[in-house]
């Protein structure tokens, strides 16, 4: 009976963490189409400004890959009235910390400042849309430094072509872009003439494109005032791009293949299977398949491949829903003379038992916990809810996401486990990849 009332305590502590938790916030449309949300949060004098822009390296021409990373990095060169290379020197100067990230679906750059500094950041961002300085020098320089990302990151990192999906998404999307690589191909970068970058950004860069978001200690009226002096007066270049809807065929044979990385000395197998769209519920229920299967020491592949049959180095699992598709990623590294084989046999014997056996009361507890600590936490940083709320909108169509998300994952059930195993998680419908030392040749 203590144990009950203990849990019942325990419930209610979480619950009312999350309660307290719910992300209140303002959004509205500017008339040029720029949305914006605002979050005002006053327990810290800081302030986050962030940018999402609806472009990734799925809207690029397929013989101009990598120009939304490349981007990334152009448009911190230098506007109209930031002189080239004083970017990241104002910022700091100003107590500030600033980046960018490109996906397959959007970009996104924020700045995180001292509050007062609100309308610093205001202005940065609105010169970043409105006066970009796109010329020959810059991109250049841009070009050497992606080259050097791509080296570092991919070429020379051990297991980059799994980590970064270069080695995956090839096989797994033949119609869709998805299966181009973010980075892109240097020689697409390396051919490309300066107009066609000044093209790109009056294509994708404009008002009607973007998602400003501003979280943190602010006064909702004031900040209001600010967005309309700063962003109101920028205007389309372009009209929104539309996204055409490009679909796969079904995977309906196992996809055999290999990909050499002359970076390592120890081999990986490694399962892919394509997935559903991030805004559909069984993508929600690919994130608690995951959790059973390598969520920790205590997960079953962990546990059976690595502590007790001694025959892993390490193990992963884990799924990646996008805008358009996602991917589901099985990978275990051999220990000592272990063949792959048998490593994708005990992967297989872990998906059969999610297919035909539901997973334990016990067990289901556990992922339910671990996801509610995963809620709260996500929304604990000023950057975390600012980056949530121009994600929700932007790739879900839905910003109050960032409180009914925990709900999805509250009403996922053990018999959705076992049935979104059995309908994606098959042998005819996944890409089965020996990744190995070496070059191939």
């Amino acid at each position: 009976m203590k144990n009950k009332f203990r849990a019942i305590a325990c419930g209610l502590m979480i619950f009312s963490s999350i309660s307290a938790q719910e992300v209140t916030y303002t959004e509205y449309n500017l008339k040029n189409g720029l949305h914006v949300i605002l979050h005002q949060e006053n327990k810290a004098p800081v302030v986050t400004v962030g940018v999402m822009y609806h472009v990734g390296a799925k809207d690029e021409d397929p013989k101009r890959t990598g120009f939304a990373h490349f981007f990334e990095h152009l448009l911190f060169e230098g506007t109209k009235n930031i002189e080239r290379g004083k970017w990241f020197d104002i910022v700091a100067a100003n107590g500030g910390r600033n980046n960018a990230n490109t996906t397959q679906d959007r970009t996104y750059y924020y700045e995180t400042f001292p509050s007062n500094k609100l309308e610093l950041a205001l202005w940065m961002e609105s010169e970043r849309m409105l006066h970009p300085v796109i010329n020959q020098i810059g991109v250049d320089t841009q070009n050497e430094v992606v080259k050097e990302e791509k080296r570092q990151r991919i070429d020379n990192s051990p297991y980059g072509k799994i980590i970064y999906r270069t080695g995956i998404n090839k096989h797994l999307f033949k119609k869709h872009p998805y299966g181009q690589s973010v980075i892109g191909s240097m020689e697409h970068l390396d051919a490309a003439t300066l107009d066609e970058f000044i093209a790109f950004n009056k294509k994708y860069y404009n008002p009607n494109n973007a998602t400003l978001v501003i979280a943190g200690d602010i006064k909702i009226e004031e900040t209001m005032n600010f967005v309309s002096d700063y962003f109101a007066p920028i205007k389309n270049i372009s009209e929104k791009p539309v996204k055409p809807n490009i679909l796969e065929d079904p995977i309906t044979t196992e996809i055999n293949t290999k990909e050499y990385d002359a970076n390592i000395r120890i081999p990986a197998k490694v399962l892919v299977y394509r997935t559903p769209k991030q805004v559909e519920r069984d993508a929600y229920v690919f994130d608690y398949i995951s959790t059973v299967l390598s969520g920790g020491k205590s997960s079953r592949l962990y546990k059976k491949m690595v502590t007790d049959k001694k025959m892993a180095l390490e193990v992963f699992a884990f799924s990646d829903a996008q805008e358009d598709y996602g991917t589901y990623i099985m990978a275990a590294l051999p220990l000592g003379d272990v063949g792959l084989e048998k490593l994708q046999t005990e992967m297989d014997n872990a998906i059969n038992k999610l297919q035909n056996e539901l997973i334990s009361e016990r067990e289901f507890q556990k992922l339910q916990n671990k996801f509610e600590n995963k809620f709260v936490n996500a929304n604990s940083s000023i950057e975390g809810i600012a980056n949530s709320l121009a994600r929700y909108h932007v790739l879900y169509k839905d910003t109050d996401l960032i409180n009914k998300e925990i709900e999805i994952y509250r009403s996922i059930t053990r018999e959705d486990i076992q049935r979104v195993a059995k309908q994606y998680l098959n042998k005819n419908q996944r890409l089965n990849l020996d990744y190995l030392p070496g070059t191939g040749k």
